[in-house]
């Protein structure tokens, strides 16, 4: 079906953060599988643990208890503020769990509420279900796919004061507000970080008004942003968070996680066929631990801290072509003018001509999502490319 508008590109190969297609020319991979190829292409950790794992076992459904599925619950556990986890086979799967969850939370401990309203931001972005298609404060994804989903609403990002506004409005009889489900960075909406106040504001006003927090941390979660989750980068816990893109490297996973106080579902309510079968957790335990053994997380801060020096330095160059250069660790966003009628996918593609692979964030974002392994020497590459592509474009 013709649901992708893809690039004039085929890949074949790849190796690290090097990408190869089908006519051998080479690639630096700054897309990562849309931030999901944590440790890069081939890395031997994987490889071995998916080979090992597939002449094992690699799948009897959740009819029976999957050891692996506990080893990789128990290390998430054990690195993260939840108690308990679900998994699955993607973010959009995830976050479908999260909004049953906060559902089933309402009707079932506040008051046994009958229209629970969950809040979330414009410019957000939680998949392509119904559900989270809903969940999601972009008009242009909706499009066409009405009637969409009940119990949503929608307030600016990083607004203290319209999220108490809501709050306010929305309670009215049997309907309330139940949730506030956020990214601790937007990222499809433009690379744009949350706030530390904001979010520490908005923790109070959760637990004053027994609401529950949830995190979409599918996009910058497992390390992304030089802590293990994104939560961290605020100083606030979530009571329920999701992941899903980079917590296996690229083998499909997700995972809903929550703490044990919201933790409603019972044997019948939730379930995936797939969902934490021994092959994807096996992997997914592996990056984990090749996060923490090889100590990615200083790699990812140093890295991060090197692309945002390199691509404010090309934005003065420019100057006044970009405006903003933001993000946390590896996942970073350089926003081109308002007033310029250069869009993003040009300079996307003219990365590409070069040999560099980008991702837009928008029409007006350049997104920089590479595998967390990626090096000193390869930052500084990508940049050199960058610069030749901009200057292209620019002309």
């Amino acid at each position: 079906m013709n649901t992708y508008g893809r690039f004039p590109i085929a890949i074949a190969k790849g190796e690290g953060c090097r990408l190869w297609d089908t006519t051998g020319k080479e690639y630096l991979d700054f897309v990562a599988g849309i931030a999901t190829c944590t440790l890069g292409h081939g890395h031997p950790a994987l490889a071995k643990t998916i080979a090992e794992q597939i002449h094992q076992l690699h799948h009897v459904s959740n009819l029976y208890y999957v050891p692996e599925q506990g080893e990789l619950a128990k290390w998430i556990v054990e690195h993260s503020c939840a108690d308990r986890v679900f998994f699955c086979n993607s973010g959009a799967e995830a976050n479908e769990a999260a909004i049953k969850l906060v559902r089933k939370y309402a009707h079932t401990v506040l008051d046994f509420l009958e229209q629970p309203v969950i809040l979330t931001a414009h410019a957000s972005f939680h998949g392509r279900t119904l559900a989270t298609l809903t969940a999601t404060g972009q008009p242009k994804y909706q499009k066409h796919f009405d009637p969409l989903m009940p119990g949503f609403a929608y307030v600016p990002y990083n607004d203290i004061g319209a999220i108490q506004n809501a709050v306010t409005d929305l309670d009215e009889g049997n309907r309330r507000v139940a949730a506030i489900m956020l990214e601790p960075l937007q990222g499809e909406g433009g690379v744009r970080p949350g706030e530390v106040e904001y979010f520490q504001q908005l923790r109070q006003i959760c637990d004053q008004n027994d609401i529950l927090l949830v995190f979409d941390e599918v996009q910058v979660g497992v390390g992304r942003t030089g802590k293990l989750w994104g939560y961290e980068n605020l100083g606030v816990e979530p009571d329920i968070f999701t992941s899903a893109k980079g917590l296996a490297g690229g083998v499909p996973i997700g995972a809903m996680m929550c703490k044990k106080f919201c933790d409603v579902f019972e044997p019948g309510n939730h379930a995936s066929t797939f969902g934490g079968n021994p092959l994807v957790c096996a992997a997914g335990l592996t990056v984990l631990k090749t996060i923490e053994q090889d100590h990615l997380l200083e790699n990812v801060c140093e890295r991060g801290e090197q692309l945002r020096s390199r691509l404010k330095e090309l934005a003065t160059k420019y100057s006044p072509l970009f405006t903003d250069v933001r993000g946390w660790g590896l996942i970073n966003g350089m926003e081109i003018s308002a007033d310029s009628d250069i869009t993003s996918i040009e300079i996307v593609n003219a990365a590409l001509t070069e040999g560099l692979l980008l991702a837009p964030a928008g029409p007006k974002v350049l997104r920089f999502v590479p595998p967390l392994i990626v090096s000193e020497s390869e930052v500084e590459k990508a940049m050199i490319l960058l610069d030749k592509a901009i200057a292209k474009v620019k002309g």
